[in-house]
């Protein structure tokens, strides 16, 4: 009989080895949509052909494949998610741990695989779900908890509150060119401040709910629901709707390829990716 038990015990070793392995798992996006759902998105700026995904359950590559694969052994919920504008591997979040709590500020600079705390933010841990950095001066972040909004003006390591989050407060994004202009997009509307967030004024006539705002190379993207797909450049602020008609559908996130400004990724309501090549006017979903 012993013939028998060396096949049968290489079996079990070749099992246990295989379920040791940290190679990590690649799934599709329909099957990532249907484990848990996307809180940002960013192209790697290395290879603008990978996608950056910060999940209710960890930090996801999709690949040039399709494919989507979680990067860390961290399955934190990343509530709140900024990529560096100048550094491809650093990326800023705020969120949960898995075991519960708030996270503070977390950094990675190794690309995703490996996050640590950064700061524990006023008051906190924080829980930022509103994260933003700014690309005109990549030291100064802003994040909004508890309807505060604080700042950072030394990489996320030091914060402070600068004033009251504005009311219905759903994304914020800084401006691309003065590191003390930002963007909130509300459920009453799209709002700009021009000193930090200390005052607030409405740049959109429509008063209605804004799902995304994203500042990119000096351009405004935003989508406000009935309407569509707004663009504007920052310097005149004058909308125009690049796409209507989403029905029932809205888009919660965006990000432009920093190599290729057409070239738009957004992540819908329903967590699904759509991919645009000429702007936002015509989309393709990712699969």
């Amino acid at each position: 009989m012993t013939h028998y038990r060396w096949p049968l015990a290489m079996a079990l070793l070749f099992t246990l080895l295989a379920g040791c392995s940290r190679e990590p798992i690649s799934i599709s996006l329909d099957q990532l949509r249907q484990q848990t759902h996307i809180h940002g998105l960013a192209f790697d700026r290395a290879d603008s052909e990978r996608l950056w995904l910060a999940t209710h359950h960890g930090f996801y590559a999709v690949e040039r494949d399709g494919k989507a694969r979680r990067v860390s052994e961290e399955t934190h919920d990343f509530m709140g998610f900024a990529p560096h504008p100048e550094e491809a591997e650093t990326f800023f979040a705020s969120g949960h741990p898995a075991a519960g709590g708030n996270l503070g500020v977390v950094i990675s600079g190794d690309g995703g695989r490996s996050w640590s705390r950064l700061a524990a933010g006023v008051d906190g841990p924080v829980d930022f779900h509103q994260l933003t950095v700014s690309a005109a001066s990549p030291n100064v972040l802003y994040g909004a908890y508890a309807g505060q909004l604080q700042v950072s003006q030394d990489g996320g390591t030091s914060w402070r509150i600068l004033a009251k989050a504005p009311a219905g407060l759903i994304a914020l994004a800084a401006s691309s060119r003065d590191s003390e202009q930002l963007y909130a997009a509300t459920q009453t509307g799209l709002l700009m401040s021009p000193d930090g967030g200390e005052r607030w004024r409405q740049i959109h006539a429509e008063r209605r709910p804004v799902s995304l705002v994203v500042a990119s190379q000096g351009t405004l993207y935003a989508f406000m629901l009935d309407v569509g797909l707004l663009r504007a450049e920052e310097a005149s602020r004058d909308w125009e709707v690049v796409k209507r008609g989403w029905g029932e559908r809205y888009l919660m996130h965006l990000a432009v390829d920093p190599d290729n400004p057409q070239r738009l990724v957004a992540a819908d309501d329903e967590g699904r990716l759509l991919q645009s090549d000429n702007g936002g006017r015509d989309w393709v979903r990712l699969d």
